[in-house]
């Protein structure tokens, strides 16, 4: 019996079968398509930190109130500004003796009322410096990011969203007014042009004044976390251990505060989501097993169904081996058919997803496609063996007088 002989038989029992044949390439092609999304989830989630990390800048290097070997920080307590020992600004002006540093920019943050002739909306607010616009290499549609600003001196000003300025001022030029912050006021020099995220909190709709301003508005001395630039990578690691020389005099020889480089965070967030993108694909691969088992389950009832079948082709010459070919290509030909419809599925899925949300990458990494179609081969390979060997035993004699 040829190739192209027996890819037709087995075609051909297939097609005759038409509900069977279907129910087994929906189960592959879910385990297949299970694949494909589950690892766009992880990669897009890996695609997504690491690039809210690479949008900081470059050279950076962040510290963090208290001592958090392990997580870096950024858990509720960082976030209600709580910490074992408060990160102050007289902490991040006193980094300024490093001469290898480029910038430094402290950071507060927390959420207040904004409001203006009349109108009113909750805003995060983030408190810093003007250095904050080039270490989050940020731009300015509109005026100056906090013009006079420095770590110790703090004027009344603000730089807006652009979302912000269109629910608060509408047609009014914004540039120039006073903008109430909580029980602050402050005029407004600048509109923020930049999209996307910092720290987690959306540019477009944020308010941004000065971080004294901010320890007063919040009556909180704590700093979220202060981020310093280096002059060039080559200095970072010797910056680390200034930052924390200089910390831990202040904080009477206690080492109490966390001092992470960004690229370390940004490696380990990378392997980590790996790792997760790998366990997923796991996951979602138990069902191509299911799907084999299924495909195993059904072709033994079909050996028994046709038995008069293998019985003629037994009878006009078919050999042990042949039969055992046959239904081994009608189960490669149904999980690779099952596949390739999972495949097709999932990246249309993934497709219709990125062009729903296309902030978010949600796309399968290369090799997603490759090692589900060759799973899915070798599941209905291993779980064809079975009943293909049970075919090819049969006695033709039997199989045509269809005994069981």
């Amino acid at each position: 019996m040829k190739f192209f002989d027996l890819l037709f038989l087995a075609f051909s029992t297939l097609i005759r079968y038409p509900l069977r044949t279907m129910m087994l390439l929906i189960a592959t092609s879910i385990g297949v398509m299970a694949v494909i999304l589950l690892t766009a989830v992880g990669e897009g989630a890996r695609d997504y930190i690491t690039g809210e990390f690479k949008d900081l800048g470059t050279n950076l290097i962040i510290v963090l109130p208290g001592k958090n070997e392990t997580s870096g920080g950024g858990g509720p307590a960082d976030l209600a500004g709580i910490a074992p020992r408060d990160l102050t600004i007289e902490d991040a002006i006193s980094l300024e003796q490093i001469e290898t540093i480029k910038n430094i920019a402290p950071i507060i943050i927390g959420e207040t009322p904004a409001s203006f002739g009349g109108f009113e909306r909750d805003v995060p607010v983030i408190g810093t410096t003007p250095s904050f616009l080039s270490v989050r290499r940020m731009e300015m549609r509109e005026g100056n990011f906090l013009p006079g600003v420095t770590l110790d001196r703090s004027p009344p000003v603000c730089a807006i969203g652009a979302e912000v300025e269109k629910e608060l001022f509408g047609n009014t030029r914004a540039i120039g007014q006073w903008l109430r912050v909580g029980d602050r006021r402050c005029r407004i020099t600048g509109i923020i042009g930049s999209e996307g995220r910092a720290i987690g909190i959306d540019l477009q709709k944020i308010v941004v004044i000065p971080v004294s301003l901010a320890t007063a508005l919040f009556n909180r001395p704590s700093l979220f976390r202060i981020i310093a630039e280096a002059k060039s990578r080559m200095y970072m690691d010797q910056i680390k251990k200034d930052i924390i020389r200089i910390i831990k005099k202040r904080h009477q020889g206690k080492e109490d505060i966390t001092v992470v480089r960004q690229d370390t965070v940004m490696a380990s967030f990378d392997n980590i989501f790996n790792v997760l993108t790998m366990a997923l694909a796991s996951i979602a691969s138990i069902s191509l097993f299911v799907a084999g088992i299924l495909i195993m389950n059904v072709m033994l009832v079909a050996v028994s169904q046709r038995q008069s079948e293998i019985g003629l082709l037994k009878a006009i010459g078919a050999k042990n081996r042949q039969i055992n070919k046959l239904f081994l290509t009608e189960a490669i030909l149904l999980s690779g058919s099952g596949a390739i419809l999972g495949l097709i599925l999932g990246h249309t899925i993934t497709q219709v997803i990125k062009l729903a949300f296309p902030t978010f990458n949600f796309l399968p990494p290369n090799w997603a496609s490759v090692v589900s179609l060759f799973v899915a081969l070798v599941c209905g390979a291993l779980f064809g063996l079975i009943p293909a060997r049970r075919a090819s035993k049969l006695d033709p004699v039997i199989a045509l007088s269809g005994e069981k």
